[in-house]
């Protein structure tokens, strides 16, 4: 996205961390597995027997700790360690939840081997996920980083006339300091970095910015620019007829046109680069032939309107969404992204996908549900500093399953793994 002057230095500081920024190069370069050894397969992988998930829960639990609740060994949650997350409870529904990895990512906030929780009830899925982890991680691993994090509330005020429309609009842009004062006075983490004034006729829109450290920050960001409103409302000397907390600009669980120019959430890029070999190895194909099929994709997503082009960059978002307890419906916009697969001048396969509205968080809502806590302690992301280190690994999922996917298109497999393994087993007797 295009990045304004105003939030230029306070992404360099996030991104340096005190260090000088063109240090990034190294933290991003792939790893040679001399350096750093791959880390081993899951346990019994491709097995559906009861033995083979007890150890895959086992060999998980040797750097993650007990998985009681994903491993369906402790009881669920009773209603009152639920309240906040559901209203009217009447159960809980079960979604099967497997893991793909190691998947190798060399990023600013994510750095090493990781088994990603996939929670899914298509079949296929975390094996293709899978088998692009393993291509990657064998490449060296994905290059991944973070850059803007931000999410928005827009407020929207009403005027009689255009006049008082612009007499306002006049007076909020000198507000700024004192709207960040009240809007940061309502949370510990948030704080405000830019701000935006749209009129449209009688109509004035205010799109508000907050950085909301780890949190995923809807909850946050309305109970600030509400505490601002109504002091705004209180101060100015043009009073609006009515205004609402969200006028609908802000993209909340929905894709649109903002997504690539106005990040919602954390923006985070991934890429790889494979050597020739390792694709024809591998993937059965060439990078060129890749290529041709992501170049027909992208013009068949352009005829259909597309918000972006993938292939199946959704499936990567929702399965960890699922798994981390993240807001499920903002996979609508998380899942906005653009890929691009093309051949180098050596003949190797360069693969990136760009994710510009990561809406996600380590802390509050629904993290704090057991199995959850237990996929967010595999990922190593549980809590504080955790939120752009799992957008690293969920770009670098995502980019994963983005590979095996346009794989098995060039070489028309696609069809087959879905009858292999989308279907249940036959019971031979």
């Amino acid at each position: 996205m295009p990045i304004p002057y105003n939030l230029a230095a306070e992404i360099a500081r996030r991104l340096s961390k005190g260090a000088d920024v063109a240090d990034l190069k190294d933290a991003l370069a792939p790893t040679s597995h001399e350096e750093r050894p791959v880390s081993p397969s899951v346990p019994a992988r491709g097995e559906t027997t009861d033995e083979a998930v007890r150890k895959r829960v086992e060999f998980l639990e040797e750097f993650a700790g007990p998985l009681p609740h994903l491993s369906g060994e402790a009881p669920q949650p009773g209603a009152e360690e639920l309240a906040g997350n559901i209203e009217n409870l009447i159960g809980m529904t079960s979604i099967p939840t497997g893991v793909a990895g190691p998947l190798r990512i060399n990023g600013l906030h994510a750095h090493g081997d990781f088994y990603v929780p996939m929670a899914t009830s298509e079949g296929a899925l975390v094996a293709s996920y899978s088998r692009g982890a393993k291509i990657v991680t064998l490449a060296g691993g994905a290059s991944c980083l973070t850059t803007v994090e931000q999410v928005q509330r827009a407020p929207g005020f009403v005027f009689d006339t255009m006049a008082e429309a612009i007499q306002f609009t006049a007076w909020l842009v000198g507000e700024f300091e004192r709207i960040r004062e009240v809007a940061e006075s309502t949370t510990q983490h948030g704080r405000l970095v830019n701000m935006r004034v749209q009129p449209q006729a009688n109509f004035v829109y205010l799109i508000l910015d907050f950085y909301p450290g780890d949190a995923a920050g809807q909850n946050m960001v309305t109970f600030a620019a509400q505490a601002a409103c109504e002091d705004l409302v209180q101060r100015t000397p043009i009073v609006p007829r009515q205004w609402v907390i969200d006028s609908n600009m802000s993209g909340d669980k929905k894709g649109t046109s903002l997504s690539f120019f106005d990040t919602r959430g954390r923006h985070t890029t991934a890429e790889v680069t494979i050597p020739r070999a390792l694709v024809k190895e591998r993937l059965r194909t060439t990078p060129e032939r890749i290529g041709d099929a992501w170049r027909m994709g992208v013009i068949g997503g352009i005829q259909t309107g597309s918000i972006g082009v993938s292939g199946h960059v959704a499936n990567a978002v929702a399965a960890v969404f699922l798994a981390c307890g993240q807001d499920v419906a903002c996979v609508s916009e998380a899942s906005t992204a653009l890929h691009r697969m093309e051949a180098t001048e050596k003949g190797d396969l360069y693969a990136c996908v760009t994710m510009p509205n990561l809406i996600l968080g380590t802390v509050g809502g629904g993290t704090r549900l057991p199995t959850a806590t237990e996929s967010l302690r595999i990922l190593g992301c549980l809590g504080d500093d955790g939120a752009a280190k799992l957008s690293e690994i969920t770009a670098g999922l995502a980019l994963a399953g983005e590979i095996s996917i346009m794989a098995a298109m060039a070489t028309g497999e696609f069809a087959q793994a879905h009858q292999a393994l989308g279907r249940p087993k036959q019971n031979s007797e």
